[in-house]
């Protein structure tokens, strides 16, 4: 749990400002995370400003971070709170936040030392990664420990 840096300006764009987007960019918000098929129990989604507070419950920490990740990389959310649970803790992926020539070989290489390692990565941002061809500056991944 804790608050989460992303880039405010990277990603798609699901709200304009003012009070009445900030609710219309929860429901948004909780709607993307549905239509992914994340499951998260009693999942609230509050946005204020550029932060998005994210509540409820998750069956596994991976699930956990992809919520993260989905809100976090939207246009105009610069932070997320995040406050969800999980049924059953286990170890943190590492986030990173991809940059200008960046492709996820390169990436893999960089956290693995093998650049063959870049399907490990695709598959843990799955839904959100639909091509491992097609990430952007600006975009947070999670790279996870590799298993022994």
């Amino acid at each position: 749990m804790g608050l989460f840096d992303f880039v405010k300006d990277a990603g798609q764009k699901l709200f304009g400002g003012g009070e009445k987007a900030e609710a219309e960019a929860a429901q948004n918000l909780i709607g993307v995370v549905q239509g992914m098929g994340l499951a998260v129990e009693d999942l609230g989604i509050d946005v204020d400003g550029d932060t998005a507070v994210v509540t409820g419950v998750t069956k596994s920490q991976a699930d956990r971070e992809k919520v993260i990740l989905l809100v976090g990389n939207t246009k105009g959310i610069a932070k997320v709170d995040d406050r969800l649970t999980v049924e059953v803790p286990e170890p943190e992926a590492t986030f990173y936040t991809v940059v200008s020539g960046d492709s996820l070989s390169k990436i893999a290489k960089a956290h693995y030392g093998d650049a063959m390692k870049y399907p490990v990565i695709f598959e843990a941002n799955r839904p959100m990664l639909t091509d491992p061809d097609k990430i952007y500056p600006g975009q947070v991944l999670r790279i996870p420990a590799l298993e022994d």
